[in-house]
């Protein structure tokens, strides 16, 4: 019970310090690659924190992130979520647009 309460304290402050860094911008200021990059600081710093758990357990995810299932499927989520971030980019565009010509009348 000791040990579970421990890994929980360790993963929020290893996730409080790493997503401050994430977040430091405005989400209307980040560059796409910026939004894809976040999961996979999020996998490194898990990465990390694992292998200096149990370096077998590291290498056992080391191998399923290379798999060809994986790698397909990170790919395919990549593209994905690249479509998603331009949507967002022309949703915020038509935003910015509806407010200065509705709302403030430019």
């Amino acid at each position: 019970m000791l040990q579970s309460r421990a890994l929980v304290i360790a993963l929020i402050l290893l996730l409080s310090t790493t997503l401050s860094e994430v977040q430091s911008k405005s989400i209307f200021e980040k560059d796409r690659r910026e939004l894809l990059a976040i999961p996979e600081t999020i996998a490194s710093y898990f990465y990390e924190a694992v292998n200096k758990v149990s370096p077998k357990v590291s290498q056992f995810l080391t191998d399923t992130v290379q798999s060809p299932t994986v790698i397909a499927a990170r790919q395919r989520i990549a593209k994905e979520a690249a479509k998603v971030s331009i949507m967002f980019e022309q949703l915020i565009e038509k935003i910015k647009s509806l407010w200065y010509t509705r709302v403030l009348g430019y």
